[in-house]
């Protein structure tokens, strides 16, 4: 078998539109989001107008990250020390990490085979929790049936924050990503689907919300230099009550993320060409179990993921070892000790040890890999080959 020489971690490069709105940036001086010309809209600002434009919503706020996105969200709807929020089993370490530096206590919810968070755990931890909020992480881009999901926030009352990391661009029956709850949160982190190194977005329709997490992230009080933001009024209703935790986005970052969104529908299209080549290359090997991609979804593969269930933990490993020595980087959820970006929640001390048997036995078998734009369909059918190659290699050994 053919080695694979591609790079994983290798994004494509930035377009001369991208590089010269940056250095129009970096010539003016003018990199903080509120040091602008009398009249003037920041860059942060139309970034903000332009992604809720995308979005359908009333109001954006451009952040420092992700998972600050997420914590500001949870502390602006209301979360108070302590508290409950239910979230996935399966996610990355940076969604239980906001609720913790939320202060609140992290309540998790077994996943199904679909690699979704499970709704009858969640409407039985719900009803027992008793708790107010949901962050639901559309972990690796799969989404759950949110008409369901939706059913059981309304019958318990919960406040649903969506952690769109992975879903950015992608809908459920023709309703975004990020458009079921009071929030969406969504990052421009290299391997995300805008690149600006790190940043974070956050969307809503719902003024008070958005006015508390505008103050939250140290507009002092500039507000209303945003760019989708709700009225004065709003503000002045909570503005001496709600702290400055500094967490804005810059205008480099905007700068180079603007001319991206204008391309992001196109992104999307050819990652799900190299999803779907990727996948029709796994679709015959014996043994390897993908996920059936809902109807009602249009998902963004900018990453995928499959199953191997029956294989033991040193079969895993070595699966992984021998796709690795053909150039192909494989991430295994079920590993006892983190992995780069990748840990599972027995790795989360900070979080209460919590018992999820269904959640461990999905993890056990679940291998992960990123789709760069960097690779060619070509690239894609090589990649599925060296896959089913040591798949079946594994298989093998296991029957003598």
């Amino acid at each position: 078998m053919q080695p694979f020489g591609g790079s994983f971690t290798q994004q494509e490069g930035l377009g001369e539109d991208v590089i010269e709105a940056a250095a129009d940036v970096l010539r003016s001086g003018r990199l903080h989001r509120y040091n602008t010309a009398p009249g003037e809209m920041s860059l942060a600002a139309r970034l903000e107008e332009a992604y809720a434009a995308y979005q359908g919503v009333r109001y954006c706020l451009a952040c420092a990250s992700g998972g600050y996105a997420m914590a500001i969200a949870l502390r602006a709807a209301g979360l108070k020390p302590g508290e409950t929020v239910l979230t996935n089993g399966f996610t990355l370490a940076p969604v239980p990490g906001a609720i913790v530096s939320a202060g609140g206590r992290p309540l998790l919810v077994e996943i199904t085979e679909d690699l979704v968070i499970d709704l009858g755990d969640l409407e039985r931890k719900a009803q027992e929790s008793r708790a107010r909020f949901l962050l639901l992480s559309n972990m690796r881009g799969h989404l759950a049936d949110m008409e369901h999901l939706n059913d059981i926030v309304r019958k318990h009352a919960l406040i649903l924050i969506e952690d769109c990391a992975h879903t950015m661009g992608a809908s459920w029956n023709g309703v975004k990503s990020g458009n079921f709850g009071l929030v969406g949160c969504f990052s421009t982190q290299t391997y995300k689907h805008l690149n600006s190194g790190e940043g974070g977005l956050l969307t809503s329709s719902d003024p008070d919300f958005m006015a508390r997490a505008i103050l939250l992230s140290g507009s002092y009080m500039l507000y209303e230099r945003h760019g989708a933001a709700p009225a004065r009024e709003v503000f002045d209703r909570v503005r001496l009550d709600t702290p400055n935790m500094s967490g804005r986005m810059d205008n480099l970052r905007a700068a180079i993320l603007l001319p991206q969104l204008e391309n992001l529908d196109g992104s999307i299209a050819r990652w799900n060409k190299r999803y779907r080549t990727v996948e029709d290359g796994l679709a015959g090997v014996r043994g390897l179990a993908l996920r059936p991609r809902p109807q009602q979804e249009h998902f963004v593969g900018s990453s995928i993921q499959f199953r191997l269930p029956g294989f033991t933990a040193d079969q895993s490993r070595a699966f992984v070892a021998d796709a690795g020595r053909l150039g192909v980087e494989l991430k295994w959820f079920g590993a006892d000790v983190p992995v780069g970006f990748t840990s599972n929640h027995h790795s989360w001390r900070y979080v209460d040890a919590q018992h999820l048997p269904n959640t461990d036995a999905v993890l056990s078998s679940l291998f992960d890999m990123r789709l760069p734009l960097t690779f060619s369909l070509e690239d894609c059918r090589h990649i599925a080959a060296i896959i089913a190659h040591c798949a079946e290699r594994q298989l093998l050994a296991r029957a003598s």
